[in-house]
């Protein structure tokens, strides 16, 4: 089945299906790297993790890999993601997911600052991040970070007589949004979830609530 659902992503991704939340515009593209999650009793040993910040472009899923790769000889490197993302492009999101579940790695909703201070702080995971973070094994959203949902779509440019352009914008598909709804429920997240984002309106964000999260079964509030 993994296999089959792989292969569907492939194919969305070949037609066009570059999916994006307009949260993502204008930010910066994904990028990995190894914080330490300081402690009162660890000390030296303090375990790292990986912070994920930015937006998910489709370079995104194999760009982690290749982190991961170089980060193979890292003992104290644990099996979890910080992320703080705006949103980006909802197949590539998927395959990332894809990989979290296979690595057996966990998310959380969470930022370090690059000032050296001690993380971590509040995050965000907004859009088409919710996708990514459905794949982890176990997702925490602490208090004070966001999670949100927004409506997929296209915004393409087309010529308009000699010299004009005009832009369109068009929404995912009855198949489309079936390939994500089937995609949340491998992951152990109700397709509710899907349909509640796809009934947005076009420029809204939804935050969910701590309730939402739980009922749609997409995360809790503490390891």
């Amino acid at each position: 089945m993994r296999r089959r659902a792989s292969a569907t992503i492939l194919r969305l991704a070949l037609a066009g299906f570059c999916l994006t939340g307009s949260a993502a515009a204008q930010s910066a593209s994904m990028t990995f790297r190894v914080e330490t999650l300081d402690g009162a009793r660890c000390g030296a040993r303090c375990p790292h993790v990986i912070v994920a910040d930015g937006v998910i472009e489709t370079s995104t899923p194999q760009a982690f890999v290749d982190f991961l790769k170089s980060g193979a000889e890292d003992r104290d490197l644990k099996r979890i993601v910080f992320f703080n993302s705006r949103g980006g492009n909802v197949v590539a999101s998927m395959a990332f997911g894809h990989i979290l579940r296979d690595l057996r790695i966990a998310g959380v909703v969470g930022r370090f600052r690059s000032d050296g201070d001690s993380g971590p702080f509040a995050g965000e995971c907004l859009s088409a991040c919710v996708y990514a973070m459905m794949g982890a094994v176990r997702r925490v959203a602490p208090p004070g970070s966001e999670v949100a949902l927004h409506r997929m779509s296209i915004v393409e440019t087309e010529a308009e007589g000699w010299f004009g352009q005009r832009t369109k914008r068009s929404f995912a598909d009855a198949p489309m949004i079936a390939v994500l709804a089937r995609y949340a429920r491998r992951m152990g997240v109700s397709p509710a979830l899907v349909r509640a984002a796809e009934s947005l309106p076009p420029e809204t964000m939804h935050v969910l609530t701590p309730e939402e999260m739980r009922r749609w079964s997409f995360a809790v509030s503490q390891f």
